[in-house]
């Protein structure tokens, strides 16, 4: 079997023996003597273990993308540059991350302050940083107790697309795409990133139970929680033909393995219903590794991506040796956690159908925090109204309020064929009682979660008289803007 082989902090290492689902924080920390890159909650939602990745989009683009080390299993580094804070100062000199970070009184205790760092060195090297929400969501994923944030946010805004030639601007130049393509086994575990869909097809052949991964931001909660050891898992992450992300049809491809944050850079222009609901999906550290697939593909009733792709009509594209099928993403799903997906399949992306003239489409997400939660309720709508003012055509879809995200069948029957005013809209809303009996949990009662369902929908109605599909305004605090 193959060894690991990647770049740390531009030094070339090979590692073998080491479990597959080691966490990239552990082997800083314990193998590699890094300890700069800080531990605190495991999970994700901290940002003390935030490192910079160089890798290659689907385009072949280089990129410079803080991550979580704590959700990242060492195999998904293979072939890549893997940078921590100690790579930071260089030649003695300190980067202009940290004497900014210093010089604005950004760090107090430091606990935070490597991640905070890795999270601004991203920020410095991104093209984009042209609209001041793009900073709140570059460093929303980084909690620190005691700076209060301004000084942090002020240090950020400074260096955010600076762009300065340091190391990490010669590694962007100079560094061509290596393969991630890898066959590994340390014990009782294997680890299988194949780089075509022919040794895809293989892999799956011999091994017929194993279990997906590419982001591993869900997964890697069952390693760093529940201290799971997978046997077998098969990376997608390498496959080119996954990572489609480009107009169709009047319409969009999207491939399984596109990154979340890719996706909303897209939408922005193409699609502004997906990217509302994708700007409070995560921490930007979650999105540079969460997958379209991976969001689909765990069916969780409330995965945020499924009700705005139930609401645009979008189909599921399942691949296997055999060939390819398409379905609707309502028969996508199939129940609690299980989809349409058979043994020898994957799904290699979603396509997005051109919206209909008269189309009315956005996308809600409510949770208890603004930044870093799951929802309590989420929703898609479309709404196509033709000239005289009516309904013809209802895609009502929710996330939360069944065991499979869903659309509202009974209320969208008493919109069409009715004129889209507010009393229709207020007659309409008693039928979601017969569409959900939705469930009391800790992230909301039954009675909240129909209560929010139905003020979702009046959201919408207001919302949509000035704009068909409305973008969020600058002074935005959620997904829902009725002013």
């Amino acid at each position: 079997m193959e060894r690991l082989r990647f770049f740390l902090n531009d030094r070339p290492v090979e590692e073998t023996g080491l479990s597959p689902t080691t966490t990239l924080l552990r082997y800083l920390r314990d193998r590699a003597h890094l300890s700069g890159t800080k531990e605190g909650c495991a999970e994700g939602d901290c940002g003390a273990c935030s490192v910079a990745v160089l890798e290659h989009d689907g385009q072949g683009a280089p990129a410079l993308r803080a991550v979580n080390a704590c959700l990242v299993l060492l195999p998904m580094v293979q072939g890549k540059r893997v940078y921590t804070v100690e790579a930071l100062k260089e030649g003695g000199k300190y980067h202009l991350v940290q004497e900014t970070l210093a010089r604005e009184l950004g760090s107090q205790c430091g606990y935070c302050t490597p991640g905070v760092a890795m999270s601004m060195l991203e920020a410095c090297h991104r093209r984009d940083m042209d609209e001041p929400w793009k900073l709140d969501a570059q460093m929303c994923g980084n909690l620190c107790r005691c700076t209060g944030y301004r000084p942090i946010r002020d240090a950020a805004q400074r260096v955010a697309g600076q762009r300065p030639q340091d190391r990490f601007a010669r590694a962007l130049a100079e560094t061509q795409p290596e393969s991630m393509a890898l066959a590994y086994e340390a014990g009782a575990q294997r680890y299988f990133t194949p780089g075509t869909l022919e040794a895809l097809w293989d892999v799956l052949e011999k091994h017929p139970d194993a279990r997906f991964v590419v982001g591993g931001t869900d997964l890697s909660l069952e390693v760093t929680k529940k201290y799971a050891e997978p046997p077998l898992l098969v990376s997608l992450e390498a496959l080119p033909e996954l990572r489609a992300l480009e107009p169709r049809e009047g319409g969009h491809r999207v491939g399984a393995t596109v990154r979340l944050t890719d996706l909303e850079d897209y939408a922005r222009a193409a699609c502004p219903p997906m990217e509302r609901m994708l700007r409070y999906f995560g921490s930007r550290q979650i999105k540079n590794r969460a997958t379209v697939g991976g969001n689909l593909c765990t069916a969780s009733p409330i995965g945020d991506l499924a009700p705005v792709l139930l609401a645009l009509g979008a189909e599921a594209v399942v691949r296997s040796r055999a060939g390819e099928r398409r379905m609707s993403m309502e028969d996508f799903f199939q129940g609690y956690r299980r989809t349409a997906l058979k043994r020898g399949e994957v799904l290699a992306c979603v396509d997005v159908p051109a919206q209909p003239a008269g189309a009315r489409a956005l996308s809600y997400k409510v949770s208890k925090r603004r930044e870093l939660d799951i929802s309590s309720v989420s929703a898609g709508f479309r709404v196509v109204v033709n000239g005289e003012g009516k309904v013809t055509e209802a895609r009502l879809a929710y996330g939360g309020m069944a065991a499979t995200p869903s659309r509202a069948r009974h209320t969208e029957a008493a919109l069409v064929g009715r004129p889209w005013t507010e009393a229709t809209v207020e007659e309409a809303l008693s039928r979601l009682d017969e569409d959900f009996k939705p469930l009391t949990d800790h992230r909301g009662s039954a009675w909240y979660r129909a209560q929010v369902a139905k003020n979702l929908l009046r959201g919408f109605f207001l919302e949509t008289q000035q704009s068909p599909t409305p973008r969020l305004a600058e002074g935005h605090t959620a997904t829902v803007q009725v002013r």
